[in-house]
């Protein structure tokens, strides 16, 4: 388990992360999000003792990470696939880490199978493509058999089958009872991968709740209703306080109506004698509760693509 208490971060000015408190429970793959520069490879990072929080503490299974007399056998982490020497190979790297650690060297063959690499162990990293080397953090990371694994990023670089492949890890040793935080900016594997979510902006937490929980409080998700009489079932909707939408990209006789449940809008049609023929309802994906979430949060925006479009270019001279 990871506890967070009232963590806090400065570096000079700026406040990177900002009092955050939280708590990430075994048995379930939590996903951490946020835009770039919110705060998460520096919260990240102070949970595994590589930034000192100016304020506040975390705590993984109860004790700082850096009282841990053999840290890789409590905590796993991948925090940056780049972290190894070039010149050596895959097992003389994953070996060192091993020796320091008390940790049997039979345990690097083990690693090395399961990321897929045993073939090519004994080739310099350097010589690596960046899929490669994100294996071979995830091996670094599994290498103590932790109970505790934070994974940063984890897929950038795999090929589809390797997205998937992690998927399927994170899963499991979520499964087994172990800690898994994961961040991403892959919205839709995060749909696929993540139990839980905690989410944050400008360095402070936005949503700590379960996936459907996030995805359920989206302004997105609305009912389609679709019916030969649509201007009388919209009127009573109104009536009832209701939003209902009647856009030009929709068809005459369908609806889209917000903050209703799909038996509250059958019952309402019903007792109206309003023929329904089509009544589903329309789920936001995670990608749009997180855009709405994150939507002032973003510290690094650019103008959107149909404002460069429409700017006239400079004339050359």
């Amino acid at each position: 388990m990871i506890t967070s208490d009232r963590l806090t971060k400065r570096y000079g000015d700026k406040e990177a992360v900002s009092d955050l408190s939280f708590t990430v429970a075994p048995g379930k793959v939590t996903g951490f999000l946020g835009p770039n520069g919110a705060g998460k490879s520096t919260t990240m990072r102070m949970i595994v003792g590589l930034d000192t929080p100016t304020s506040g503490r975390v705590l993984v299974g109860g004790m700082r990470y850096g009282a841990l007399r053999r840290p890789l056998r409590g905590v796993g982490a991948l925090l940056d696939a780049r972290a190894c020497h070039p010149g050596r190979s895959a097992r003389s790297h994953l070996l060192g880490l091993a020796r320091s650690n008390g940790i049997p060297a039979s345990r690097v063959g083990e690693v090395l199978e399961t990321v897929g690499l045993t073939e090519v162990a004994g080739k310099r990293v350097g010589s690596y493509s960046l899929g490669m080397g994100q294996r071979l953090g995830i091996a670094a990371a599994l290498l103590g058999d932790p109970e505790v694994l934070l994974f940063d990023e984890p897929v950038n670089g795999l090929d589809p089958d390797g997205v998937r492949w992690a998927r399927e890890l994170m899963r499991s040793l979520a499964a087994q009872g172990r800690t898994v935080l994961v961040s991403s900016h892959l919205m839709s594997e995060m749909q696929e991968t993540a139990d839980h979510l905690l989410v944050i902006g400008r360095g402070r937490i936005l949503a700590d709740a379960p996936m459907e929980e996030v995805i359920a409080g989206s302004s997105l998700n609305a009912a389609r209703v679709r019916t030969p009489e649509a201007q009388a079932l919209e009127r009573e909707l109104r009536r009832h306080g209701l939003a209902v939408e009647r856009g030009a990209d929709l068809e005459p006789d369908e609806l889209i109506v917000v903050g209703a449940t799909l038996r509250e809008i059958g019952d309402l049609a019903f007792s109206h004698r309003v023929p329904v023929h089509e009544l589903s309802m329309r789920r936001a994906s995670l990608e749009q509760a997180y855009m709405e979430l994150t939507a002032d949060s973003v510290e690094y925006g650019a103008p959107a693509l149909s404002q460069i479009l429409q700017t006239p270019s400079t004339p050359k001279v």
